[in-house]
């Protein structure tokens, strides 16, 4: 698909597309690993764990064995302290344009879990906007790029994959977009950005992109 003109429905990623984490997570995840026993953690090691799929996947990495439901809710209660305590927003210009966007179906799909999703999207105060969401564990061990996740996003929102905008800001996101046949949208605004090339459009700010998608 390359005309943005047929695009029916958005899916979003979540972190460096509708908000900025990197200053949350990786101290939740630092502080509840080094209570679990593991490692002490630095900033940029969490963040490049991320292609290792949801937290589980990542905490299991780091820890060297299984962990129980009991820690991975202790994780997201560390990472909802984080999240109040830094005040955690969406990018600038997200809100408006989710409020153009309002006209078709929205959705997320996101490589972190239900659990991360819904403490991060709640506390930026955007998790009403979207009528589906989709964490990596629902589809697990099918990650990123593999497209089930987006295939299962657009299901739920009652739209053909073909007729999906998917805005993300890495590459992952790019060939998941392709892999299930939406269009690859960058978010230019997003802080991991750094080539966007694999996607087939580019949108500097969130305020653009109604218009870059045909809505005006």
């Amino acid at each position: 698909m390359g005309h943005p003109e047929g695009v029916t429905a958005v899916v979003f990623d979540m972190d460096g597309t509708l908000i900025d984490s990197s200053g949350v997570v990786p101290p939740a995840f630092s502080e509840a690993i080094r209570r679990m026993g593991g490692p002490a953690l630095g900033h940029d090691e969490v963040i490049d764990s991320y292609v290792l799929g949801p937290p589980a996947a990542i905490m299991e990495h780091f820890l060297g064995r299984p962990v129980t439901e009991e820690e991975l809710d202790a994780y997201h209660e560390r990472l909802s302290d984080e999240a109040r305590a830094r005040g955690l927003g969406p990018y600038a210009g997200i809100v408006e344009a989710l409020d153009a966007l309002r006209v078709l179906p929205l959705g997320v799909f996101t490589n972190a879990d239900q659990g991360n999703t819904r403490v991060l999207l709640g506390a930026a105060g955007i998790a009403e906007r979207f009528a589906a969401v989709v964490g990596a564990d629902e589809v697990a061990p099918r990650f990123k790029p593999n497209p089930d996740g987006l295939l299962l996003t657009c299901e739920r929102l009652g739209v053909p994959a073909a007729r999906t905008a998917y805005v993300g800001d890495g590459p992952l996101d790019a060939e998941t977009a392709k892999r299930a046949g939406a269009l690859a949208v960058a978010a230019g605004w997003g802080h991991q950005l750094d080539d966007a090339s694999s996607f087939e459009l580019v949108v500097d700010t969130p305020t653009q992109l109604p218009a870059a998608l045909g809505l005006g």
